[in-house]
């Protein structure tokens, strides 16, 4: 079966986490909290705007996306569980691979020419 989201939505599936445990203690599958990171399998074809014109969307299938806890309508295909959510509910594209600490430390300071106006 093949899904086609409309307009503005996109499919999704969760990334998982791998296992979680919390001081040797194997948490079962319905304490975890589901993952809100997930890779875009389909994407519509955007929404039309007021003056008629299809305004395409930011992301791609195939992209890394984060979205909050509660985002999105979740459904099962053939017996795998995606989401189907707006493309509004997604708060960021992940790129690159995961976030060094010397990446963190220069996402948090502030630009250099910044601090010549002091």
């Amino acid at each position: 079966m093949h899904v086609r989201p409309l307009q503005d939505r996109i499919l999704v599936q969760r990334l998982d986490e791998g296992e979680q445990q919390v001081g040797g203690i194997i948490i079962p599958d319905s304490a975890k909290e589901k993952p809100q990171r997930g890779t875009v399998i389909a994407t519509g074809e955007g929404k039309v705007n007021d003056e008629g014109q299809r305004v395409t969307l930011d992301v791609k299938a195939g992209d890394t996306i984060l979205f909050g806890k509660y985002a999105g309508q979740e459904i099962k295909i053939e017996g795998v569980e995606y989401l189907i959510m707006k493309e509004d509910e997604v708060l960021g594209a992940v790129e690159g691979t995961a976030t060094t600490p010397a990446v963190s430390a220069q996402i948090a300071a502030p630009p250099a020419d910044a601090k010549k106006g002091r």
